[in-house]
């Protein structure tokens, strides 16, 4: 992707990305082209390899964003030592999103998404709370985005998912907190 900082640049990424975001509400990823791509953002064909060099390297970019927005939202809640609601605000952030995120998690970016997942929550846990339990920093972040990463899968492929509250119920009580006891001796 383009490092361009010029302001038309960034309109046209945002635009890019706005309308894979609103494609993926009526089609899967694979049905969508990059000629669509474009002239529902309203850019030239030519302008999008300006960018972008395929239309996964796009896929790419706005599930970095995505996770990167997840992971902002959920993360100064846990330091607020409210895991519930971080839970809660995680699936319900999804949930908006959830076209994009059935993608990202259920199609070919699903371990590019963990990957990315887990460099994000590493920088954004490790420097701010040192282990002084059981488990290392390292370990704790591993279990947490794998459970939350193999629990929202699930979620979004249920034909009738549980209701928001019920789910980071389970998170919650299943995957967050245990690990964040058995590596803090609390939470955070």
């Amino acid at each position: 992707m383009s490092k361009n900082t010029d302001p038309r640049a960034l309109r046209s990424r945002d635009a890019l990305h706005s309308a894979l975001l609103e494609l993926l509400e009526v089609r899967s990823f694979e049905q969508i082209t990059i000629r669509e791509i474009t002239t529902y953002a309203g850019i030239g064909y030519t302008t999008y390899f300006r960018h972008y060099p395929t239309k996964e390297a796009l896929l790419e970019a706005v599930m970095s964003e995505q996770v990167t927005s997840l992971i902002n939202l959920t993360v100064p809640i846990m330091y607020a030592q409210n895991l519930r609601a971080a839970s809660e605000a995680l699936f319900s952030y999804v949930k908006a999103h959830r076209a994009i995120w059935v993608t990202l998690l259920t199609g070919g970016a699903a371990s590019a998404c963990r990957a990315e997942f887990l460099r994000l929550a590493r920088e954004a846990v490790i420097e701010k709370a040192p282990a002084q339990g059981r488990l290392s920093n390292e370990l704790g972040i591993v279990l947490i985005v794998s459970g939350t990463i193999e629990l929202l899968t699930w979620w979004l492929r249920e034909p009738n998912p549980e209701p928001v509250r019920k789910i980071a119920e389970i998170l919650d009580t299943v995957v967050v907190t245990p690990v964040i006891e058995a590596n803090y001796g609390k939470p955070l």
